[in-house]
């Protein structure tokens, strides 16, 4: 396999500890890991690939296994989570299990402290972060080979865990190998706190990151990439905008780093799809090496059932019956009959209905087709697990973030050559073009819901376009009605979990919970 392996090794099973009780996880090992990598220092692949592993394994000993004791191991993978507060939450996708909690977030109604799922991504942050650290520190003291490279990249894995807890939760505690081993709780830092140390770290780590890289890791594309989405977003996380220097570092990523889009929509998000020029940075599955629940087999398996569809033309041997769109992401395409547009073609209409009245029925919405586990152009077998890897980082979305920082005045850009990117992706998927009057903000939200929706952006966007809170804007069961109703600025940002309170008073919790 071409993918960057995601190796398990006795050394990273860690103990048995919540990392909301214990940010200062240890290796249960006879080895310390600074005296495995000093006789073998080849280890630190391994170690490293354990990391990057975070944001798509649950845990080292396969789908059933957790790195945190507490945690359900299908439910709470990192990119499950991002699913769940960022797409569910928001407006185009919803799904019908209730499971505890849940039904919370499909209908934005009735948040608090208690939630598990918030608690599944919190804990997860608080899981990799330390791990991070200690690896740094021990870094420090030995001889691996690329060590500066190796350096950058765990930095680069722990401001991305940051980052999600800077928009997710907008305050925590900043661990570093500064303070690891601390034994008294670490004081709260606040959103500013937060983002001006990603800032820091990938203005940092830019330059000694590789142009180019294993599939799988960050090169320096991928830091400009979180770099430019964090300075996107710095309105509303600090109250300063910052989308000139958006700007910059998303044209360094277009111009520099040897991208392209795919030539078919699809492939990007099918089973082999990591042979696509377009994804720049992806968190990767694989059927045999890598199971999880919690990767893309949720959002492949989750979005189909046998009641009304044929699971495996899909590349699938499960169909779950739980994720299905609304008509607020197809109906961005007018009239899916008669749209030219290919991205139309990915929702399952047949024995389903256009109005979701009931959220719990699996017949109301659309299921979205869009991942897949079938390879893309030949031939393959269908799996329990999925192999599609998740576009984390792709093209697209930087194009379309290029369009934004114009409109919104950013310097240094230019309106023919937002225009022209914009274009690209429309044409790519045999949409009619725009011209440079159509691109206003509401078109870019728009088309960023066209393009990008089901891929962990979607409330992100919306408070950013100042379209998730208030009544403005509305939803099917947008705050627990089926047409949708107002709910408050304070759903801006998810509650702090209870167990994360209590294991750290000098955690204080969000306005409105």
């Amino acid at each position: 396999m071409k993918k960057f392996k995601l190796f398990t090794l006795g050394i990273l099973l860690i103990s048995s500890i919540s990392c909301t009780d214990d940010l200062n996880t240890e290796p249960l090992v006879e080895l310390s890991l600074e005296e495995l990598l000093q006789q073998d220092p080849n280890a630190v692949t391994g170690i490293l690939s354990k990391l990057y592993g975070s944001f798509a394994l649950s845990g080292a000993d396969g789908p059933g296994s957790s790195d945190i004791v507490g945690d359900d191991a299908g439910e709470s993978p990192f990119l499950r989570g991002i699913i769940n507060l960022q797409e569910f939450t928001a407006d185009g996708m919803k799904n019908r299990w209730g499971d505890d909690g849940l039904d919370q977030l499909t209908t934005t109604s009735n948040w608090d402290e208690n939630n598990k799922f918030f608690r599944y991504l919190y804990n997860r942050a608080y899981y990799t972060i330390p791990q991070c650290n200690n690896l740094l520190i021990v870094l420090n003291n030995v001889d691996v080979a690329n060590k500066e490279q190796v350096i950058s990249e765990v930095r680069f894995l722990r401001s991305l865990a940051y980052y999600y807890l800077i928009d997710c939760f907008g305050k925590g505690v900043l661990a570093t190998e500064a303070n690891y081993g601390q034994s008294t709780p670490l004081p709260e830092a606040s959103r500013q706190e937060l983002f001006d140390f990603v800032e820091s770290e990938l203005l940092a780590i830019e330059t000694s990151l590789p142009d180019t890289n294993s599939y799988g890791r960050a090169n320096k594309s991928v830091a400009r990439m979180l770099l430019a989405k964090l300075y996107l977003n710095a309105d509303v996380y600090t109250g300063t905008p910052k989308y000139n220097e958006a700007l910059t570092f998303v044209s360094k990523v277009i111009t520099e780093g040897g991208y392209s889009l795919d030539t078919n929509f699809g492939r990007v998000f099918s089973g082999n799809n990591n042979n696509s020029p377009e994804i720049i940075y992806p968190l990767i599955a694989d059927p045999l090496v890598s199971q999880s629940y919690g990767n893309t087999t949720y959002l492949v398996n989750g979005s189909l059932n046998v009641e009304t569809m044929t699971i495996s033309d899909f590349g699938a041997t499960q169909g779950w019956g739980g994720h299905r769109s609304t008509k607020a992401w197809y109906g961005l395409f007018g009239n899916l009959n008669t749209s030219t547009d290919d991205r139309a073609d990915l929702f399952w209409t047949n024995g389903h209905t256009f109005e979701m009245t009931d959220y719990k029925q699996w017949t109301n919405g659309y299921p979205s087709t869009k991942f897949r586990n079938s390879n893309f152009g030949g031939s393959s077998t269908p799996t329990d697990f999925s192999g599609t890897d998740f576009p984390l980082f792709r093209l697209a979305d930087a194009y379309l973030m290029y369009a934004e920082c114009v409109v919104r005045g950013a310097s240094g850009g230019s309106t023919a050559q937002a225009l022209t990117y914009v274009n690209n992706i429309r044409l790519r998927s045999n949409a009619t073009v725009v011209s440079a009057g159509d691109l206003t903000l509401d078109f870019i939200l728009d088309e960023r819901g066209r393009e990008l929706m089901f891929e962990g952006h979607r409330r992100t966007d919306l408070i950013r376009f100042g379209k998730f809170s208030g009544g403005s804007y509305l939803w099917p069961w947008k705050g627990g009605v089926v047409n949708g109703t107002s709910i408050p600025s304070t759903y801006e940002l998810f509650p702090i979990p209870l167990l994360a309170l209590q294991a750290n008073p000098n955690l204080t919790q969000n306005p409105g919970y």
